[in-house]
C-alpha cells in the first residue's frame, strides 16, 4: 500500500505533491510517521514532507475526536434517559487500561505504536478525557513522531546512495 501510495505521490505535478502527502498522512495506519517517509521517498524536500504530514494527520486526528465528543455526549444522554449501553470490546478495554495508566500524555505519545491516532484520540474522549488535552497531546506526538521518521527516512536514503 505504501508503494501505491508513493506513486501516487510523484504523480502529482511537483508543485502539487505535498497534497498527495497530506492525503496519506490522513489515513490511519499510514500517520504523520509513515506519510512522512511516503514524501522523502517521493522525492518532496523533507521539511515539506513533515510539514504536509503532520497537517494531514492533525486535520484527521480532529474529524475523529470531533466526532467521538458528539457521540460520548448522546451516550450520556441516552445514560441518562435509563437506556443500557453494550459492553465494550478486548481492544477498547485494552485502550481503556492504558489510559487509566499512562494518561492523556502517556497514551498520546506511545499509543501510537498499538493504534492510530485518529482512533486512540476518539477512544480517549470516549473515556471522558478533555477534549481539548486529548488535542494538544496528540498534535505533539504527531509532531515528534513525523520528525522521528523523518530522521530515519533521511538515514535511509543516505544509505542508499
Amino acid at each position: 500500500m505504501s508503494e501505491a501510495l508513493v506513486d501516487f505521490t510523484q504523480s502529482l505535478p511537483i508543485w502539487l505533491q505535498w497534497a498527495g502527502v497530506m492525503l496519506a498522512a490522513a489515513i490511519p495506519f499510514i500517520e504523520s510517521y509513515f506519510g512522512t517517509l511516503i514524501g522523502i521517498l517521493a522525492g518532496v524536500p523533507t521539511p515539506l514532507a513533515v510539514a504536509a504530514a503532520i497537517v494531514g494527520n492533525v486535520a484527521s486526528m480532529l474529524a475523529f475526536v470531533f466526532v467521538a465528543s458528539k457521540a460520548r455526549q448522546k451516550v450520556l444522554a441516552r445514560r441518562a434517559g435509563g437506556e443500557e449501553i453494550p459492553e465494550p470490546s478486548p481492544r477498547r478495554e485494552k485502550v481503556k487500561r492504558m489510559f487509566d495508566r499512562f494518561g492523556v500524555p502517556g497514551v498520546s505519545l506511545l499509543g501510537q505504536t498499538v493504534l492510530p491516532s485518529q482512533i486512540t484520540s476518539g477512544m480517549m474522549v470516549s473515556f471522558g478525557a478533555s477534549r481539548n488535552a486529548v488535542i494538544f497531546w496528540q498534535v505533539i506526538s504527531i509532531i515528534v513522531w513525523a520528525i522521528i521518521f523523518a530522521m530515519i527516512g533521511q538515514a535511509g536514503v543516505a544509505l542508499l546512495r
